[in-house]
């Protein structure tokens, strides 16, 4: 009876599985055939591989027929990278700030990165395309890295202050004793602790500047300041759609988030759940 349920539970769990990785096997059979039909047919697996699509997607050129794609891609990076690297200062900072300490606003301004979350990021799109033409920023990578910076900072102030209030309190203490700074105190005590909090707020915000189209597609006027979700969108057009393209763009723009999240795997589980101890 025990082998009968086992059986049954592998052969549940393989067809979940089967389903569940259809999509992504469907995208790869697109991004090797040649054509660029949609293949309704249920068989994942290519008739005749070709990596024709991928050449032609690295090798895509501009108007005048210069090449682009790489100039396109280091904008990805950094946009990505900056605002990242921008928000996750600012957010711990922020975080440690709240969780620290006492002030007048304190309550109001969580409240407030709270209720920002309430609200889709396209009701923003007016104020921050007045603001970025106001400081003379619209079709530049700074501008998208401070809309990217500022739209991620409120899930990252929480996440980490969230992880900030589970660090005991002794160990701050202890350094105060022994005659070290607030800022000695959380640059050599918290932050090396807080490592696995870093690694998920790192990933989300990475994934957030990477990913996002609306406001880099709306923002970006020449075709040298693209960004790749920018590109992959021109594969789409209105009355067709280059499938065999979009599926080998959409696998390598994916290829730095799926590296990046194997590189911090280690951190994620206990960073994401380390958050919700306390509030």
């Amino acid at each position: 009876m025990t082998k009968t349920r086992a059986a049954a539970s592998h052969t549940v769990l393989l067809f979940v599985t089967f389903v569940t990785l259809l999509p992504v096997l469907w995208v790869f059979k697109m991004a090797l055939t040649a054509e660029q039909g949609f293949n309704m047919s249920l068989n994942p697996f290519p008739d005749h591989p070709s990596l024709d699509n991928f050449r032609v997607f690295v090798s895509h050129t501009d108007s005048t027929g210069h090449w682009i794609f790489g100039r396109q891609l280091a904008n990805s990076l950094i946009v990505s990278i900056t605002a990242t690297l921008g928000g996750l200062f600012l957010a711990a900072t922020a975080a440690y700030a709240f969780s620290r300490f006492r002030f007048p606003g304190r309550r109001a301004g969580l409240t407030a990165f709270l209720l920002t979350q309430m609200f889709p990021g396209t009701m923003m799109m007016i104020p921050l395309y007045l603001l970025l033409h106001a400081l003379h920023l619209l079709d530049n990578l700074l501008g998208l890295v401070l809309v990217y910076t500022t739209t991620s900072l409120p899930f990252c102030v929480w996440m980490l202050k969230g992880y900030f209030d589970t660090l005991p309190r002794e160990l701050e203490e202890a350094a105060r004793i022994d005659g070290a700074s607030p800022a000695r105190i959380f640059w050599s005590i918290v932050l090396p602790l807080s490592r696995p909090a870093l690694a998920v707020t790192a990933l989300f915000s990475f994934m957030t500047a990477w990913n996002e189209f609306i406001i880099a597609a709306k923002f970006m006027d020449r075709e040298e300041h693209y960004t790749l979700p920018v590109v992959l969108a021109s594969y789409v057009g209105s009355k067709d759609v280059q499938w065999g393209y979009f599926a080998a763009g959409s696998l390598l723009v994916s290829f730095p988030v799926v590296a990046l999240f194997f590189a911090l795997q280690k951190h994620l589980v206990s960073g994401l759940t380390a958050g919700g101890v306390k509030g």
